[in-house]
Order: C-alpha cells, then sequence, then structure tokens
C-alpha cells in the first residue's frame, strides 16, 4: 500500500468530507427544535468521520490508525441510524436516505479495505 503524504490525500478522507457537507446540507431543513436534538447529533456523528482518520493518520503506529479506522465505521453506522430516524420522522425523504446511504456505504467499504491492508 503506497504512503500518503497526509491524511488529505486519502480518498476515503475525501469521501467523509463530502459527507459532512451532505449532511450539513440535509440538516438545514429540519425543524428547528431539532437544532439540538438530531441535527446537532447527525453532525457530529458525520464530522467524526474523516476527524477520526485524521487524527489516526497522524499516529505513528499502524494499531493505533485501525483503532480510528474503527470508530470512523462506528460513526457511520451512527450517522445511517440517525438518518433513518430523520427518515421515520419525516424530516427527509426515501431519495435523500437512498442519496446518502450510498456514500455511507462507499464510505464504510473504503474503510474496511483500508483496515484489512494496515498491518
Amino acid at each position: 500500500m503506497e504512503k500518503s503524504k497526509t491524511f488529505k490525500d486519502l480518498k476515503m478522507w475525501q469521501k467523509g468530507i463530502e459527507i459532512v457537507k451532505s449532511i450539513y446540507t440535509l440538516t438545514k431543513k429540519f425543524p428547528k427544535e431539532e437544532l439540538y436534538g438530531l441535527t446537532s447529533q447527525m453532525r457530529r456523528s458525520s464530522v467524526s468521520i474523516p476527524s477520526n482518520i485524521a487524527e489516526g493518520f497522524k499516529r505513528s503506529h499502524n494499531k493505533e490508525f485501525k483503532q480510528f479506522l474503527h470508530i470512523t465505521l462506528d460513526s457511520l453506522a451512527e450517522l445511517e441510524t440517525q438518518l433513518i430516524i430523520a427518515k421515520e420522522l419525516g424530516y427527509i425523504k426515501d431519495n435523500e436516505l437512498d442519496y446518502i446511504g450510498e456514500k455511507i456505504d462507499h464510505e464504510a467499504k473504503m474503510v474496511t479495505s483500508y483496515l484489512n491492508k494496515l498491518v
């Protein structure tokens, strides 16, 4: 596996940033009473995805990086659950859930693949 110079070179980090932007755009239309509830939680979950990739990348050992990538997978599952809740509450449509769900699935595959390559 070729070593990236910075975390910003990692495709999985770049995809994480895309997810953050999608979530912020999506949650802008949520009801105002959700600002400190589901909106905040979804934004935090999404931000933790590229953040954990970046933090793990900066660690000096692969074992630590693996731990941060596992946390990234946890955040992806958390975000997917929150999206389903938002859909059930009528805050998002099926097509919005499908669109972001595909991004989450792709990101999870990228992270899992990277995890499997780390020694």
